[in-house]
């Protein structure tokens, strides 16, 4: 039996945020391949298949039957419909995507490379065309040099930052985000760090539910050793890209202190604006030491 139990994460002002999260959220999830390895084994009347409900992390052995399919101890029905770019939860009742709409569609979307991305109202919020949206993280996470610092994650979104920032030893992780549907998807995703974890007082990573353009006003001088600024597109989010914003990450940021921005090239073929170079001369303006590394600006507090 898949066991619930209920997170309390800090947010904004006296409002925390409750989440009902498993203790296993990756047992099982669905896509349109696990579930058409299931049909198949069915129909070649199989007795058990191998496969990953956890979005490639893991295989698993799974019972075939006519009307269900099984792990451990417990019963799973076939999907009526499974639809592709999709990923399916049990929620204790039946298979529910992975997605919800309250201001916005916030979906978890599986990818070819196991670790998925996430959309908000269709657009895709992590590369995944060339490189594992996870991979890609570790990359950018590397060029902080993490170890024994402690690091603000703007903008937590699924956590691979942070996750890299813990694998990468780190002393702390402050990481915040401002959408609640975005932390409910992180919840399932087998690939983000534990949301449970995340709410302990000992936990290396502090995860917090608030706008980091408010939250960062909160934070003392110099108290992080580096930073990762992963926001949405400008036309969404254009407060994180604003000098203000900039200066108070200059602030906060100890002298030598590293910090990649992701900026990726919006509009660049239809409007010829040049976003990252955008960003390097604000970031300048700010107090910091600039150079275009991949889709974003490494930057060094002078």
């Amino acid at each position: 039996m898949i066991r619930r139990s209920r997170v309390c994460l800090q947010g904004p002002g006296s409002h925390p945020l409750l989440l009902d999260t498993s203790a296993e959220p990756s047992v099982p999830l669905l896509t349109l391949s696990t579930h058409s390895l299931l049909l198949a084994a069915r129909s070649q009347g199989a007795a058990t298949a191998s496969c990953s409900l956890d979005l490639g992390l893991s295989t698993a052995t799974v019972g075939i039957g006519p009307e269900a399919w099984s792990l451990g101890d417990q019963s799973f029905p076939y999907l009526e419909t499974c639809k592709d770019r999709t990923i399916y939860h049990w929620d204790g009742e039946g298979f529910r995507p992975v997605s919800r709409f309250t201001n916005s569609l916030i979906k978890l979307v599986p990818t070819e490379w196991g670790a998925p991305t996430f959309e908000i109202d269709g657009i895709k919020m992590l590369p995944t065309a060339k490189v594992s949206p996870y991979a890609d993280a570790e990359r950018k996470v590397g060029l902080v040099q993490p170890r024994g610092k402690v690091v603000l994650d703007t903008c937590g979104g699924l956590g691979y930052f942070a996750a890299w920032c813990l694998k990468g030893q780190a002393q702390r992780v402050l990481s915040w985000e401002k959408n609640p549907d975005v932390i409910w998807l992180r919840s399932l995703n087998p690939w983000s760090p534990d949301i449970a974890e995340a709410g302990k007082a000992d936990s290396a990573l502090t995860l917090r539910h608030g706008d980091i353009s408010e939250q960062i006003l909160t934070l003392p001088d110099a108290s992080v050793d580096a930073a990762l600024h992963d926001p949405p597109r400008f036309g969404i989010a254009g407060e994180l890209y604003s000098q203000a914003f900039y200066h108070q990450l200059a602030r906060v940021l100890r002298p030598k202190g590293r910090l990649f921005h992701y900026t990726g090239t919006p509009n660049k073929l239809t409007s010829g604006r040049d976003v990252p170079n955008e960003v390097a001369k604000r970031l300048q303006l700010a107090g910091f030491t600039t150079e275009l590394n991949g889709d974003g600006v490494l930057a060094t507090r002078r």
